[in-house]
């Protein structure tokens, strides 16, 4: 009986310690990938966030993919002193796996103030993805949920449903640390790393009207 009940207190252990190293593996701590929170959630919320394009926070159907599929306009203003870049993630705070990365682009200057419409990237690969020479000098684009390096457009289903745009200021700019079409796990956990401020909306996208 003793040397069953050591047996199972150490599968156990072992268990446990399995897990903390895939969390660790995961995002350098559970809650990065793990809960509906943003990125570096603990950054200071201090800048502003708006697009032209939006009506009372309802994304227009020409950016999911009921419409076009394009990218919306984002704007933002109030970067902290020391800002060398910025990266701005859309993801869906309330997917069954939190959270569901739609759009990450980073290297943007840090006197760029805006991000304009971009082409849909519908069934575009990661390392096809031609949307890239629609954003700023250098900005560059990483893989999203779906592995592609590029906006994947949403696509609610019976019900409308919420997303988070969140733009980042950060303390470096990114050479070879960060290439293009990064995987999500590296973009996400590298800019982490460098979050000195973020500004933040929520919008609502709208399912397909019924017929």
């Amino acid at each position: 009986m003793r040397r069953g009940a050591g047996n199972g207190r150490w599968r156990s252990r072992a268990a446990g310690l399995a897990a903390l190293t895939a969390c660790s593996m995961l995002a350098s701590g559970c809650g990065l990938l793990g809960k509906p929170q943003p990125l570096s959630a603990d950054a200071p919320l201090d800048m502003s966030v708006t697009s032209p394009d939006l009506s009372g926070s309802v994304l227009p159907a020409r950016f999911t993919c009921y419409g076009s599929g394009e990218s919306p306009p984002i704007f933002w203003s109030g970067a902290p002193p020391g800002t060398k870049s910025v990266a701005l993630i859309v993801d869906d705070q309330l997917a069954p796996i939190t959270p569901r990365v739609y759009w990450i682009v980073f290297n943007i200057g840090a006197d760029t103030t805006d991000l304009q419409v971009g082409p849909a990237t519908v069934g575009v690969t990661a390392r096809s993805h031609p949307a890239a020479s629609t954003l700023p000098p250098g900005a560059r684009v990483a893989a999203n949920s779906a592995g592609v390096a590029g906006y994947m457009a949403p696509c609610p289903v019976g019900a409308p449903h919420k997303y988070r745009i969140t733009v980042y200021a950060l303390n470096t700019y990114f050479g070879a640390s960060l290439p293009n079409h990064s995987r999500l796990l590296q973009a996400w956990t590298t800019i982490a790393a460098h979050v000195l401020g973020r500004g933040t909306i929520t919008v609502t996208a709208l399912p397909a009207p019924q017929k």
